[in-house]
């Protein structure tokens, strides 16, 4: 796995590179279409290379739809949070029943509980000692 993901990060690499070499021309960016940029002061443009501006762009639609995902998805990871508390607290209170409920709850249970759990194979109950 780690050998193709190595193979695909050159040949993405590969591409990139492709990509910048063929688009070296440059351009001018404008914030404000026409002359409009004039009104608010200053010129409101940059002259980039083509590649830059394509790369840029490629990562800003990607962190526009990270982030769209992210905010999509909070009400899933809020669910999960809650359910993950809930779950948590119903453990805690099965351990607690579980260790409530395991004990004998009468002395005179237990007594007479043990004889029949500690007998040995081959020793029936009329063998033992009655308790008094």
């Amino acid at each position: 796995m780690r050998f193709i993901r190595l193979i695909f990060v050159a040949l993405l690499a590969l591409v990139l590179v492709g990509v910048a070499l063929a688009n070296r021309g440059i351009v001018t960016l404008s914030a404000f279409p026409a002359n409009f940029g004039q009104y608010l002061g200053g010129t409101w443009t940059i002259a980039l290379p083509l590649f830059l501006v394509i790369f840029v762009a490629f990562a800003a639609g990607m962190l526009a739809g990270l982030v769209w995902e992210w905010m999509r998805e909070a009400h899933f990871r809020r669910e999960a949070k809650l359910r993950s508390a809930e779950v948590t607290r119903l453990e805690g209170e099965v351990g607690h029943l579980r260790d409530r409920h395991a004990a004998p709850r009468d002395e005179v249970l237990a007594i007479l509980d043990e004889p029949a759990r500690g007998a040995r194979p081959g020793t029936n109950r009329a063998s033992l000692p009655a308790a008094r």
